[in-house]
């Protein structure tokens, strides 16, 4: 080819690049694109004639670079740009949708009472207004309060569903202004929501539903005006980079400001530091960001910085990261709220490395040094001139796990080794995989973990991108369709700018000049997707706060945020290549709706899955899971067939049939059947048409910290008294002190105590609580005892009462093992053994109390008939086959109207006084009648008449 020839195809092909067309509508949910929707398209570029539209299409202007289309039937529409060079020819899916209106909602946060009043209404994106649409209204307009009050009318009513623990919130009813409000309370671990409403259909059209983020509120990073720009070195590409739980809150690093947002980039801040406290080229050197929500992290120079809305301070060796140093810094890119810690009770935020050392970052973010490169060399055999350092560390799907990139060279060669260690935080266990590639020791290279329970991932330098599926099985280069593995010779020379995969199986590769790719996970060859900026733009991907895709782009000082359609333009791509890239199934469903499942002793987990697809293709449903092998699984598969088409339904059933029961090591037998599991459902086949690949989920076995017990009829509030004293006499304790014990009664630790006449028995009912609520009547043998060492009541059944066959365990005869010990520590499910075998304990009096109760063993606690008390007891899970968790609570009795028993003294002195006065009656009678006798002896008993005398 001439030199001449060669000019034309590059201006020729310049051209190409530099022209881009692309389309909008009302509003930002794509997924409302229908015959009612006005599709706005734009040509960006100089060689613009007129556009290509299908006969069943209308434009107001065709031959004007900016105008607006309607379609009036539904299906696959080409639409192309009539322009001097070639151009992309799009084919967008029109749907004939029942979906036309959306929620809009408008949020308050009341701190006193850490609450959230959500104001809804429903708006028409064709007749909705400018604020609406920009999502900065805080009123309806009069469209959207007449079509909300009209919708009203016909039973329409809004409610919100929790995604994570599956919680329903109801509205208030409308008010005059036509919204309703919906109350909610603030929480950190049940961010996605879905806002819902009933079947209620006006004029033949639906309400989508409205997936998104509602979390504490979060402030941004105040504007300081006398602040100084932190930004990238000249001629970098932008960086963004967000919160894998809350994607709201992100940052954008440009060359000339960082800008930070808490709301999708609706609004956002300039990120500036004080003067003095970095050079001019410190600040204009700034190679990573993380987002927390209390500030952001800064690499610069190989220093760490925090900057907060308080202060802006170097992380240095005060906080266990050495300084100048750190070539690196990440956190973790997926959303795990719970997992199961088995060693450790806390997990790391951050992860920073040196080229021999790896730093995690704990809470007030200090570190701590968990590896150095030197202790691998022995485990890797490596010779002494052969070196080893840390290429990139990056956290894996798994929430406990993450894994350091290693480049191995020797001074002679001119490539480098390339090994992935994965690091597990809770049982600190090192795991080299088998996984090797060769790379010049120049390269720079990053790396993604996948939507995947395997630790899937993908690997990329400037051109080429390496994946690893199936658990390090499936390895290689990504293609194109034509079999390129050098993305950047198909983009123009461009390089690799980022990769972002998402939790749809779905991964968006962009170039430094706004080429991009699209391929899904365990699929190996990326198709080239349309154009939609111009190469000259910078730009950057991002994820919002409902998990749409968007591209940022910064021009002169100025940022615009842009909403990518990557659904419609994908299908645009598949269409054209439908042949290649055919969906092999019809549907693939689950009943997974959690993200997180926990399985304790004696529970099992049972999901369903279906495949629809077409007769003879012999699809079926894979299960896999990753992690320690503590589980049963069992599955059943009922087949269909009807009309060509086929069915697969499947049942798995995940379980644990380990008996805890007498066995010599209780807590290192849970221990080792303890632990999280990851587990994914897949079709065995499956295109980058599918919508959907695979659901992962966490599935772990172990002590949901979440879960506890009650005492029924029991509560911490509306007490008749709060917190008072008491004193038990010295008697009634099992110690037997020399003292009288006084007691502080602490109703908000203890609760109300419940009041009983003396001769009422007690039999406690326990309660199996979790986080949402009452689950179940607790049905398993319990103990309990005084926390305060009374001892003062009894059992009303003995052993041979209940059904014994030898002697069963007492408090005596634990103490009396477990010498020293708190009562706490003496008697619990992993020293239990039962009394009903022959097998076990041994015989005896059989006539002693039995100490242990259970729902249905007509057990009841006795008190004493001659004194009052006021008891506080701790009951305690006995059986071991029940829980993984030590599962305690306190409940409280206080006896009342007894009959008191007599004192010695008062008796003795009651006695004496009647004696004396038995006596004192006697010699009282005795002188009272001597007194009678006498005065019959000396006086006649007859006096004789005598003459009365005269007065």
């Amino acid at each position: 080819m001439s030199t001449r020839e060669v000019a034309v195809l590059l201006w020729w092909l310049s051209g190409c690049v530099s022209a881009v067309w692309r389309y909008y509508i009302n509003g930002t949910d794509y997924s409302i694109f229908s015959t009612r929707t006005a599709i706005e398209l734009e040509y960006e570029g100089s060689t613009f004639i007129s556009w290509d539209i299908p006969n069943v299409c209308t434009a107001e202007d065709t031959k004007s670079s900016r105008t607006k289309l309607h379609c009036s039937s539904s299906g696959i529409h080409r639409i192309k740009p009539n322009v001097k060079s070639p151009e992309d020819t799009r084919y967008l899916l029109v749907h004939d949708s029942y979906i036309c209106f959306m929620w809009y909602y408008t949020v308050i946060d009341i701190l006193d009472t850490l609450t959230q009043i959500i104001t809804v209404w429903v708006f028409d994106p064709e007749s909705a207004s400018a604020e609406e649409l920009l999502w900065t209204a805080k009123t309806p307009s009069l469209n959207s309060r007449i079509l909300t009050k009209q919708l009203n009318t016909l039973g329409q009513q809004p409610y919100i569903y929790t995604i994570e623990k599956r919680k329903v919130y109801h509205p208030q009813p409308l008010t005059a202004d036509g919204t309703w409000t919906i109350k909610l309370p603030m929480t950190s671990d049940d961010l996605l929501k879905v806002l819902k409403g009933n079947q209620v259909a006006f004029q033949d059209c639906f309400i989508a539903n409205l997936p998104f983020l509602l979390t504490f509120p979060l402030l941004p990073l105040p504007e300081v005006p006398t602040g100084l720009s932190l930004t990238l070195p000249a001629g970098n590409q932008l960086m963004s980079t967000w919160g894998a739980c809350i994607p709201s809150f992100a940052v954008l690093v440009t060359e000339k400001d960082t800008f930070q947002t808490n709301d999708s980039f609706r609004t956002w801040n300039r990120i500036t530091v004080p003067p003095g406290i970095l050079s001019d080229a410190q600040r204009q050197n700034v190679s990573g960001v993380t987002v927390f929500a209390s500030g952001l992290i800064f690499l610069i120079n190989g220093d760490l910085y925090y900057k907060s809305s308080k202060e802006f301070v170097k992380l240095g060796s005060s906080k266990g990261v050495p300084e100048t140093e750190i070539i690196g810094m990440t956190r973790r890119k997926w959303c795990q709220m719970q997992y199961l810690f088995k060693s450790e009770v806390r997990k790391s935020m951050v992860a920073a490395w040196s080229k021999h050392e790896l730093f995690l970052g704990y809470s007030s973010f200090r570190f701590r040094k968990v590896m150095d490169v030197s202790s691998l060399r022995g485990i890797l055999k490596l010779g002494a001139t052969q070196t080893i350092e840390i290429q990139k560390a990056e956290y894996t799907w798994h929430p406990l796990e993450i894994a350091l990139i290693l480049s191995l060279w020797s001074s002679h060669t001119t490539t480098k080794d390339i090994n992935i260690v994965i690091y597990n935080e809770d049982s600190h266990e090192w795991t080299f995989q088998d996984y090797e590639l060769k790379f010049p020791k120049d390269s720079k290279l990053f790396i993604h973990f996948l939507y995947s329970a395997m630790p899937d991932f993908v690997l990329w330098n400037e051109h080429s991108i390496y994946y690893c599926y199936k658990n390090f099985t499936v390895t290689g280069m990504i293609k194109t369709l034509t079999g390129d593995t050098n993305l950047s010779s198909i983009a123009h020379g461009s390089k690799i700018h980022n990769v972002i995969p998402d939790n749809q199986g779905s991964i968006l590769v962009k170039m430094e000049n706004n080429e991009m790719f699209y391929f899904k996970s365990d699929i190996t060859d990326a198709v080239k997707l349309h154009k939609w900026l111009s190469k000259k733009a910078k730009t950057a991907l991002y994820v919002n706060k409902s998990y749409n895709m968007y591209l940022l782009h910064f021009d002169n000082s100025k940022l615009t945020v842009r909403e990518y359609p990557l659904y419609l333009e994908v299908q645009s791509i598949i269409h054209r290549n439908k042949d290649k890239d055919r969906c092999p199934f019809l549907a693939f469903q689950h009943n997974i709706m959690r993200h997180f499942y926990f399985l304790d002793k004696g529970e099992s987990l049972t999901v369903w899955s279906q495949i629809v697809y077409r007769e003879n293709l012999g699809l079926y449903i894979i299960v896999e899971h990753y992690g320690p092998n503590i589980l049963n699984s069992k599955q059943h598969v009922n087949y269909e067939i009807a009309s060509g088409f086929c069915t697969k339904t499947m049942l798995t059933t995940f379980s644990q049939s380990t008996d805890y029961e007498s066995v010599s090591d209780y807590f290192n037998l849970q221990k080792n059947n303890m632990g999280l599991l990851l587990v994914q459902i897949r079709p065995s086949e499956f295109s980058k048409a599918c919508p959907m690949t695979k659901k992962v989920f966490e599935l772990a076995v172990g002590c949901d910290a979440k879960k506890h017990i009650r005492v029924k009829g029991y509560t911490r509030t509306e007490c008749q008294r709060r917190d008072f004293s008491y004193v038990i006499d010295k008697e009634f304790l099992r110690e037997r002190p020399s003292e009288n014990l006084k007691i502080r009664y602490d109703v908000g630790r203890y609760g109300c105590p419940q009041r009983l006449e003396f001769n009422e028995p007690f039999h406690p009912v326990l309660e199996l609580h979790d986080e949402s609520g009452f689950v179940k009547i607790v049905e398993a043998n319990f103990i309990l005892w005084e926390i305060h060492g009374r001892n003062d009541y009894s059992f009303n059944n003995t052993m041979k009462q209940s059904g014994c066959i030898n002697v069963a365990q007492t408090w005596k005869s634990m103490i009396e093992e477990n010498p020293g010990k708190p009562l706490e520590d003496i008697w619990g499910p992993q020293n239990y053994r039962t009394c009903f075998s022959y097998a076990v304990g041994n015989p005896g009096d059989l006539n002693q109390p039995y100490e242990i109760l259970n729902y249905s063993n007509r057990n009841h606690l006795q008190w004493p008939m001659d004194h009052s008390g006021m008891y506080v007891f701790r009951v305690k899970i006995l059986d071991p086959n029940f829980s993984f968790c030590n599962l305690t609570a306190i409940f409280a009795i206080e006896t009342f109207g007894v009959i008191p028993s007599p004192s010695v003294y008062l008796v003795a002195s009651f006695l004496f006084v009647l004696m004396i006065t038995f006596i004192s009656i006697l010699v009282l009678s005795y002188f009272w009648y001597m007194k009678i006798y006498r005065q019959f002896i000396f006086e006649p008993l007859h006096k004789p008449p005598g003459k009365q005398k005269k007065s």
